[in-house]
């Protein structure tokens, strides 16, 4: 099993990022998919989550309008499309792959929001 986050990288505010997640080893579109970010000295947030089949999508409140979540089950890719990022979105953002009892994690993705 592989979940591989990429794309991130240094932005300036107000500017726009997309994230990617390639998972292997499952079946990818029978699971939920979400992404989290852990800022500096915080604690692990859940940003979005996109469910399996029908693609229902949840927000944390503090990136609703500007996040979109998004899947791709021929290519077994979630995106995160972020835009009018502040720096307060600086983290490390995490790919999570859930179903049941089954959670595969990525080994994050640092963006950093700075001019």
């Amino acid at each position: 099993v592989q979940v591989v986050e990429s794309g991130g990288g240094l932005v300036q505010p107000g500017g726009t990022l997309r994230l990617s997640c390639a998972a292997s080893g499952f079946t990818f579109y029978s699971y939920h998919m979400s992404w989290y970010r852990q800022g500096p000295g915080k604690e692990r947030e859940l940003v979005a989550r996109i469910s399996s089949v029908v693609s229902n999508t949840n927000y944390a409140d503090s990136v609703k309008g500007r996040f979109t979540i998004s899947r791709d089950n021929s290519k077994n890719t979630v995106y995160l499309q972020m835009s009018s990022l502040q720096p307060e979105d600086t983290a490390v953002y995490y790919c999570k792959a859930t179903r049941g009892g089954d959670d595969y994690w990525g080994q994050g993705t640092q963006v950093t929001v700075s001019s």
